[in-house]
């Protein structure tokens, strides 16, 4: 297991650089040119031309990534080229927001999918399965960004119950005000999260329940909540533990969307805006934080595949 570990922890260098290189690519070939934020229509071309050598944009697009990697290499992600901030002081000001976010919504997400999964299966065909399964279609078929939209215009304009935007009210620092701000996020992540997750443990709850440990179980005088508890649980969850890693890229984008539409102060908000305004520095450091975290969780998935699976981890 723990050799199994240190391949993995290894493997995160070159993958990153691999990925650096690709969206480095992107970026440049991508139309639109960040010198335009500078230029207003009377500036004379020499001028033009002297910020385009002072942002490095002349240069050969292979000699600009040698760069960049040098300075990263050092720890300086270079500065934004519309707000001539440290790149990494934005990052690390807007992570935490991010992973609040998206730590949040997949803890309810699994506290949510995994009851309602069961109990579905528990009463296949009966109209608790069937309720339950339509409300899944629906959460999988609305697009997250339409269905953060109607939230808003539901809980936030008509209702007046909670707030829109932001992550705090100005002058207020409690963390109610902040978990107010967070419902509305939160539920448009977990919602269509559960909705996914929800059916995968439904599934995995009826391929159990014909197993024979189930029937065993009943004829030992098991009630159905001790073997749903202490037998099928433990084994339909096994399966999640893949699943959660395989939608890692989803939350993350998702989460990005979200803080979009809720100008959640994270790092999905500062991408976005990044990308619109072609500041190259803060695009390829979000992409690497992104690609990372993404990484490291897959990387705790299978560590924790290993630990509620003896014959993963006696293979590892």
């Amino acid at each position: 297991m723990l050799k199994t570990i240190l391949k993995r922890i290894l493997q995160i260098i070159p993958m990153l650089l691999v990925i650096s290189v690709i969206s480095f690519l992107l970026i440049k070939l991508a139309p639109g040119d960040p010198v335009r934020s500078f230029v207003t229509p009377d500036m004379n071309p020499d001028d033009v031309e002297r910020i385009r050598q002072s942002l490095g944009l002349d240069q050969p697009i292979y000699i600009q990534y040698f760069k960049w990697l040098a300075n990263l290499f050092h720890g300086n992600f270079g500065y934004s080229i519309i707000n001539s901030q440290p790149v990494l002081e934005q990052i690390t000001e807007r992570l935490p927001a991010t992973i609040g976010l998206m730590g949040t919504s997949l803890i309810v997400t699994l506290l949510l999918s995994i009851p309602l999964g069961l109990v579905a299966a528990s009463y296949e065909n009966t109209w608790v399965d069937k309720l339950l399964n339509s409300i899944s279609y629906i959460g999988i078929s609305i697009p997250i960004f339409w269905f953060g939209m109607i939230l808003i215009d539901v809980f936030a304009i008509r209702l007046g119950l909670l707030p829109s935007l932001g992550m705090r009210t100005i002058g207020e620092t409690s963390f109610l005000d902040v978990a107010k701000h967070a419902i509305l996020p939160v539920a448009t992540l977990t919602f269509q999260g559960c909705a996914s997750y929800y059916r995968y443990v439904r599934s995995n709850t009826l391929n159990q329940l014909k197993e024979e440990y189930v029937l065993f179980g009943y004829a030992k005088g098991l009630s159905k909540v001790q073997v749903m508890g202490r037998h099928v649980l433990k084994n339909s969850i096994l399966p999640v533990i893949t699943l959660l890693g395989m939608s890692l890229p989803q939350i993350i984008s998702g989460a990005f969307i979200t803080e979009s539409i809720f100008s959640w102060p994270g790092m999905g908000s500062l991408g976005i805006n990044a990308i619109f305004q072609l500041d190259y520095p803060v695009i390829m450091a979000i992409t690497l934080f992104s690609a990372l975290l993404l990484i490291i969780g897959n990387l705790l998935a299978d560590i924790a595949y290993m630990i509620v699976d003896p014959r993963i981890r006696n293979m590892g």
